[in-house]
């Protein structure tokens, strides 16, 4: 699923090209990824409005609108947002013509993307935790997010109502570069491991958008492209390759359901 880096490489790939430019003829071709309003009045309203602005709230990328109204979007597990037509037709759930003649399309093999059109935004992103690459996000913030949180610190760090746009993998790597043993309880987390994970989740984001992303199985920018984010991770999916720090082979434990990979010696646990 494409995290904060991921969905912040698609809004920068899209201001250029679609920013100024209004919605023509808009054809679903999986209404069922419409969530609100209903799949025919989706393409009425919309048609005819045009994009004043292309944002993103955690892993939500949000079309704001002349209408006053703001398109969202979330791709889940295979979602794409492309600006041409590089595969197979049957992949395309939407296609989004605009004015000037170029289209926008969004391609979901697994067909677990969705999208709103709302007059506030914030019925979808309101509950959201802080943005941890805003300014208002500092190492008291998240010492406050952490307090009384018994639930280990890679849950917590995935929980969107804490902090918005971290998953699976930028919270593996955050763990890592602040040598936190990811089944850790949050609120044993000193002042001191407060501040290095402070500095290691916006390190691994910051990266992350550098590099465009991380492509570990679908992720693609807006021209198709993917990112290489991943090649510079550290534990997220190598099992057993050797830590690049001690040599460790990095080894792979469950958090709430979900895969987690981490140095046994650079971060604790054995």
């Amino acid at each position: 699923m494409p995290e904060l880096p991921d969905v912040e490489t698609i809004r920068r790939g899209l201001i250029p090209r679609v920013a100024g430019r209004c919605f023509g003829e808009i054809i679903l071709n999986w209404p069922g990824m419409v969530k609100w309003p209903s799949p025919e009045e989706f393409c009425q309203r919309l048609a005819g409005q045009c994009i004043e602005g292309v944002g993103r709230r955690g892993k939500y990328l949000i079309l704001r609108l002349s209408g006053g109204e703001a398109l969202l979007f979330h791709l889940r597990m295979s979602g794409a947002l492309l600006l041409n037509h590089p595969e197979p037709e049957r992949h395309i759930r939407a296609i989004f013509r605009f004015d000037d003649g170029s289209e926008l399309f969004f391609s979901d093999p697994r067909k677990l993307g969705v999208m709103w059109l709302v007059d506030d935004e914030n019925i979808i992103v309101g509950r959201l935790g802080p943005e941890p690459l805003e300014p208002g996000f500092t190492p008291e913030v998240l010492g406050e997010l952490l307090k009384g949180r018994s639930a280990p610190i890679k849950a917590v760090l995935l929980d969107q109502g804490a902090i918005a746009g971290i998953g699976n993998m930028y919270g593996d790597e955050a763990l890592f570069v602040a040598r936190i043993y990811p089944l850790k309880r949050a609120k044993y987390l000193s002042k001191d491991e407060v501040g290095r994970l402070y500095s290691a989740i916006r390190q691994v984001l910051e990266s992350g958008i550098a590099h465009g992303g991380a492509t570990v199985r679908d992720f693609r920018n807006p021209d198709g492209e993917p990112g290489e984010a991943q090649i510079f991770f550290n534990v997220a999916h190598r099992k057993g390759k050797p830590c690049p720090v001690c040599g460790t082979p990095i080894g792979r434990i469950s958090v709430r359901n979900r895969g987690t990979y981490f140095c046994s010696r650079c971060q604790g646990g054995r």
